[in-house]
């Protein structure tokens, strides 16, 4: 069962911690992607979610369930959870899909927030699949994962444009707030 709205992370972003670690920063990146996420995706409807710039692009939907796959990837690495190949299709809800979304982004925010650089070393990105396991540095989360999910976030609102539903017009992305 998703859930509500209002029990969701990433309405506001966190205030900021008093210092700045490697971790520290790491979570800031990860909380303001969820605030892109949760707004980006706030009050899709059905026609939101099937929109798609052409034929053989994504559908909205389509790239939100990438975007959960690529949270997928950054959460596992600060669990220090392997990411096994082929995925198993979860056949989630758009509100599912979102809630998990946003959950995993909180949990992978947390871990990094308490972070030491050691930590953050051993947070390796690890595949598994039937031709063998391949491991990768953090490193490549920030480029790969977390770039590419803030990538798509873009998309997700751009389409929402497309399909007459604009992003709230009072999400300052800046501040990690809306505006009055």
């Amino acid at each position: 069962m998703a859930q509500s709205n209002s029990d969701l992370p990433y309405s506001q972003i966190p205030e900021y911690p008093e210092k700045y670690s490697a971790g520290t920063v790491l979570s800031r990146m990860v909380d303001g992607l969820g605030f892109r996420y949760y707004w980006a995706t706030d009050s899709l409807r059905e026609e939101d979610l099937n929109w798609k710039p052409n034929e053989e692009a994504r559908t909205t939907l389509e790239t939100i369930g990438h975007i959960y796959g690529l949270t997928n990837v950054i959460v596992n690495a600060t669990l220090k959870k392997p990411n096994v190949r082929p995925s198993v299709d979860e056949n989630l809800s758009f509100e599912e899909l979102r809630a998990k979304t946003l959950n995993n982004l909180k949990t992978a925010s947390e871990i990094l927030l308490k972070s030491s650089e050691e930590d953050i070393e051993s947070f390796m990105l690890v595949f598994e699949s039937p031709r063998g396991t391949s491991e990768y540095p953090f490193w490549n989360n920030i480029n790969g994962p977390i770039a590419d999910a803030i990538w798509h976030v873009g998309q997700v609102v751009s389409f929402r444009r497309s399909s007459g539903n604009p992003f709230n017009s009072k999400v300052s992305v800046f501040n990690g707030r809306l505006r009055d």
